[in-house]
Formats: structure tokens, C-alpha cells, sequence
């Protein structure tokens, strides 16, 4: 958190400045009627949609119930000023806190619940809290609402006129719209999109990933509150059909048309959905549909929103970036292979119902060597990395890394130690840029710069340089070629430090050229001396770089030795070769 705590102090003048801006604005409305209205619903309503930009556009949580956390923390306002005399910002953070708990316990349900199924829960939750403001009478008032709300007093001054109360609300949209911006460049930011692209990444990346979505809900849900308490103080009335799944779908709507990657993106979307069509009733009988077909032709040529649209041009006029880099640790050291036993597993085996995918495999990689792992397809290879890696729970046997017990640890908690990884199918954050994929795999827990930003983007900056990719850094990830992607894969993990550099089939999809590059890429590893698990099929690679092989079949060990011997092997001819090896490169 020290590099969220970091962004928002950095953002503190930007934030002094648009609050002045937003005051002088407020200054400006009229001090009551039906415009006043308007202005007071978009900016809290704007609040709330920020809140759906955290956990749905930054998180990738399908969440329909912010229109839930908006109604608790409006009858929590309600409820703790009339009924129990609470001052108004007492009864408001109260009310947030009873949401963020809320949010918290609805964000445990993406534990083992995710796209659809999660939506349900939370259109559930949704339903309920309905339920409990309509019926629940002695407490909430029932049907009938809440009346005569009052409005606070801030450091002696009244905020009861129309504008002064106009003027919290706007400054309060702008600086939770700077906090959600400033949120997004963070290291928890960076690792909530990159749950939101590829949990599985995340994960052997060094992310909590069911820590951060828990995180994602519990901010949703506190924005949510915010704007729920300051639109009871507006409006003096609030009844539960405000607050009801019709609300949330409208929410919703606002940050998708606006574009839900962006805070700033939730402002245009609110102030459409809210303001448009009042500018539209010069049509009459006609003003709704004209609208409705407005924002159809806006979700339909704009899939980003409209914020999407502004972004998309604004990073593809993005200058290179010169800032200088040291080199990565890595390459002040020399290659030099040792007895140390980095990775040592002993009869690990994974087994799925009766098929036995990994049978009592042992062997050891030893410090500073490129160890192979080959084998026919079916053998178990990726299985055995998915065991080491933590995707997968290993049914029995033991793992040890760097002399510690790590067999029952997470995949986030096994990356934290120093292991890394790529996958046979390439998995990049394909929403981010070149440069936040490599950052991600920089700021790993247990990284000598994990918590130093400016150090994180430097050392980013120098596994790009090491791929030769630096040019290509602002760009989207998914634009580049396969050939390349895999390049980011292998700089996000050397980024990171690792002690031991896991490669599963690197190889896979890339043409002749590119293969000749990788080669010498892990001969530039090699000679720096990073410990390497390599996986492939592409024996001419796996000759040129390998100091120890061993084979798998059907799931178990058949060799295990120097390359020379291994690939002269009948076992291993027999089953995977089909020829003898005379000469090894």
C-alpha cells in the first residue's frame, strides 16, 4: 500500500486545484429548483459510478448492486440524523463503514464464484437489502422514506444553502475521481487490471489474486456509500424504490458508456445518462427517443466508451520513454553452475480421478544451471510445472525451493520466494501496456524494489532493454506479435528478480527466426547464471542450452543425467526421440 499511499500525496495539489474549480462552479448554479436538482443527482450519482470503475473496469467484477451500497450509505445519513441525532458526517461514516463491510463479505463470494455466478449473487444482495428498507418498518420507515434529512454544518460554516451543500458534493466527486485515478497507476491498481485480464497470470505473478478482488469490492462499496450519504443530505427524502435493481442497472450504464476503465470516463457517463436528456426535452414527445438512440450508437461504434475513445488517442501520441536504466541485477553476475539445490522435488505426484498425470517424479535443479524437462506429448510435463507453480495441488510428494518446505503454498506466495514463471499459452494482461505488464512482475513482494515505484519503473524499464522491446513500451500488449508477447512474458518474469526462472514450452508458436532469437536469449540468461526450468519439443533448443535433462513418460521419470547420455538413451529414443543422438550441440 506505501505506493498508493505515495500516488495520493503526489496528487494532493492537482486535487487542491479542481476542488477550488468545483467550489467556484457550485458558486455558480442557482441556489434552488429543478437545475440545482440535476447537478446534485450527477455528482453523487458520479461518485457511485467511480466506485463500479474500481471493481468492474479496474478489477474486472461484475457487480449489480452498487445502487445497494448507495441506498446504505443514504439511510445510514438518514437514519443517524433523524432517528438518533448523529452530527451528519458521523452518521456518514458509519454508514461507509457498514458498506465497506458489506462489500468485503460480497467480494469473499469471488472465492470459487466468478462471471455470471457472481453477477447473481450480487443482484441477490441487491434484492435483499430492497426487501429490508421496504418491509423492515420499526427501522428504515418502510415505503414511506425518510423526511427532512438535515444538512451539516463543515468547520463552523452552514452548508444548508443549495449551493454550499452543491459545492461538498462536487468537491467530493472530484476528489474521489482523482483518488481512483491516481489508484490505477499503484501498484495495487496495476494488480487489480491484471486480475481483471488473466487471474492465472496474476496469481504466478506474486498477486493475492482473491485479496485483491475482496480489496475491489470493499473501495466499490465505500464509494458507493459516500455518494448514497451525500445524496440523502441534497435531496432531504429518500424512499427504497431510489434504491432498487432498476438503479443499479442505470449505474451500471453510466460507467459503460462512459468508459468503465476511467474515472474520468464515469464523469461523462453520469452527466449524460442525467443531463442529456433534460437537454433534449426542446423535442418533446420525441426528446426519450432520440436519446435512447444516442447512447445505442455510443455502446455499439464505442465498445471503450467514450473515455476509451480520448485514451486510445492520447497513448498512441505517446513519446518513447528516454529515462535512463541500470542494468538487471542479473547481469552483474557470471554463469557459473553450483551443488546447491535450488528446486528438489521428491515423488510428487498429481493425479486426476484414476488418470495419473505426474507419478512419483523426483530430481533436483541445481543453482545456476538450465535444466531441461522433456517428454513426449501427454507425459505430464506442464502438469509437473502447474504442481510447482501452485495452479495445481499436488496429491502427494514433496517441493522444495531454496531449502524451504513449499508444497502447500499459493502460487502468489511461491512467486514471493522467488519463483517465476511463462506459460505454453502465452498469458499477458492484454488491457495494459507493454510497460505495466513488466511493471507487474517488478513490483513482486520479496522484490529488493517492490515498494519503490520509481525504482519499479526502472527496473522494468531494464528487463524491456534486455529484450530489446523498450520502443514497443506504451503500446497495448495485445497489439504486438506472438513472437513479442512471449518477449514480455519472459522480461515481466525477469523483472522480478526470480531465483528460478521456470519456462513452459517457449518455443511454441514462433517461426524459425524468432526460435534463433529465444536461443540466444537463454544463451545471455545462461551465461549470467539464472537457475532455468526449461519445458519443450524443440530439441535443437533444448540441446544448445541445456547443462540436464530428464525425461518424463506417462507421467514418470525414464532418465535423468547430462545431455550426451540422456538423448543416447533407449528409453528415452524409444519414447520420445525415435532416433539415436551421436552429438550433442
Amino acid at each position: 500500500m506505501n505506493g498508493l499511499s505515495t500516488s495520493i500525496w503526489r496528487g494532493l495539489p492537482q486535487a487542491g486545484l479542481a476542488a477550488i474549480i468545483a467550489i467556484g462552479l457550485a458558486m455558480l448554479a442557482p441556489d434552488q429548483g429543478y437545475y440545482l436538482n440535476i447537478l446534485m443527482q450527477a455528482s453523487t450519482y458520479a461518485i457511485a459510478v467511480v466506485g463500479l470503475v474500481v471493481v468492474l473496469g479496474y478489477c474486472g467484477q461484475i457487480s449489480i448492486a452498487q445502487a445497494a451500497f448507495f441506498g446504505i450509505g443514504a439511510y445510514g445519513v438518514a437514519i443517524g440524523t433523524v432517528d438518533y441525532g448523529l452530527n451528519f458526517f458521523v452518521a456518514m461514516l458509519i454508514a461507509v463503514g457498514v458498506s465497506g463491510v458489506f462489500g468485503l463479505i460480497l467480494g469473499l463470494g469471488s472465492l470459487r464464484l466468478g462471471g455470471h455466478y457472481l453477477a447473481m449473487v450480487s443482484i441477490s444482495f441487491q434484492q435483499i437489502l430492497t426487501l429490508v428498507l421496504t418491509n423492515w418498518i420499526e427501522f428504515t420507515h418502510g415505503p414511506d422514506g425518510i423526511r427532512n434529512i438535515p444538512r451539516p454544518r463543515f468547520f463552523g460554516l452552514s452548508l444548508q444553502g443549495g449551493n454550499a451543500f452543491l459545492a461538498l458534493c462536487l468537491v467530493a466527486m472530484v476528489l474521489v475521481a482523482l483518488f481512483a485515478w491516481r489508484l490505477k497507476a499503484t501498484k495495487l491498481g496495476r494488480a487489480m487490471q491484471a486480475v481483471r485480464d488473466n487471474d492465472l497470470a496474476a496469481a504466478t505473478s506474486g498477486i493475492d489474486v482473491f485479496g485483491t478482488k475482496v480489496i475491489a469490492f470493499g473501495i466499490s462499496a465505500v464509494l458507493g456509500a459516500i455518494g448514497g450519504g451525500l445524496f440523502a443530505g441534497g435531496f432531504g427524502y429518500i424512499s427504497p424504490d431510489q434504491f432498487s435493481f432498476a438503479e443499479s442497472i442505470v449505474l451500471l450504464t453510466m460507467a459503460l458508456l462512459g468508459g468503465v476503465q476511467s474515472p474520468f470516463g464515469a464523469l461523462i457517463g453520469t452527466m449524460l445518462l442525467i443531463i442529456l436528456p433534460e437537454t433534449l426535452r426542446f423535442l418533446k414527445q420525441v426528446y426519450l427517443a432520440v436519446y435512447g438512440a444516442a447512447v445505442i450508437l455510443i455502446m455499439v461504434f464505442l465498445p471503450d466508451g467514450l473515455w476509451g475513445f480520448i485514451d486510445d488517442r492520447i497513448r498512441r501520441n505517446a513519446r518513447a520513454i528516454t529515462l535512463p536504466a541500470p542494468k538487471l541485477p542479473l547481469l552483474s553476475q557470471t554463469g557459473q553452475m553450483g551443488t546447491e539445490k535450488v528446486l528438489e522435488v521428491a515423488d510428487l505426484a498429481k493425479h486426476f480421478g484414476g488418470l495419473k498425470a505426474v507419478d512419483g517424479v523426483s530430481f533436483a535443479v541445481r543453482r545456476g544451471s538450465v535444466h531441461a524437462l522433456i517428454g513426449p506429448n501427454g507425459s505430464g510435463k506442464s502438469t509437473f510445472i502447474n504442481v510447482v507453480t501452485g495452479l495445481y495441488v499436488a496429491t502427494a510428494g514433496k517441493i522444495s525451493f531454496a531449502g524451504q518446505d513449499i508444497t502447500t503454498l499459493s502460487p502468489h506466495q511461491r512467486n514471493r520466494r522467488g519463483l517465476a514463471r511463462t506459460f505454453q499459452n502465452i498469458r499477458v494482461f492484454r488491457g495494459m501496456t507493454v510497460l505495466e505488464n513488466v511493471m507487474i512482475g517488478a513490483e513482486r513482494d520479496g522484490n529488493d524494489v517492490a515498494n519503490a515505484p520509481a525504482e519499479v519503473l526502472t527496473r522494468a524499464l531494464a528487463a524491456l532493454d534486455f529484450v530489446d522491446m523498450r520502443a514497443d513500451a506504451h503500446r497495448m500488449v495485445g497489439e504486438l506479435s506472438y513472437g513479442h508477447q512471449r518477449y514480455v512474458e519472459i522480461a515481466r518474469a525477469l523483472a522480478g528478480s526470480p531465483d528460478l526462472l521456470l519456462l513452459d514450452e517457449p518455443a511454441a508458436g514462433l517461426n524459425m527466426t524468432e526460435k534463433v532469437e529465444l536461443g540466444n536469449l537463454l544463451k545471455r540468461l545462461k551465461g549470467h547464471g539464472l537457475t532455468i526450468l526449461i519445458v519443450d519439443h524443440d530439441m535443437n533448443l533444448v540441446e544448445q542450452v541445456a547443462d540436464h535433462i530428464t525425461v518424463l513418460n506417462f507421467g514418470r521419470r525414464i532418465a535423468d543425467g547430462a545431455p550426451g547420455d540422456v538423448l543416447r538413451h533407449p528409453d528415452v529414443i524409444a519414447a520420445y526421440l525415435g532416433e539415436p543422438r551421436h552429438e550433442v550441440a
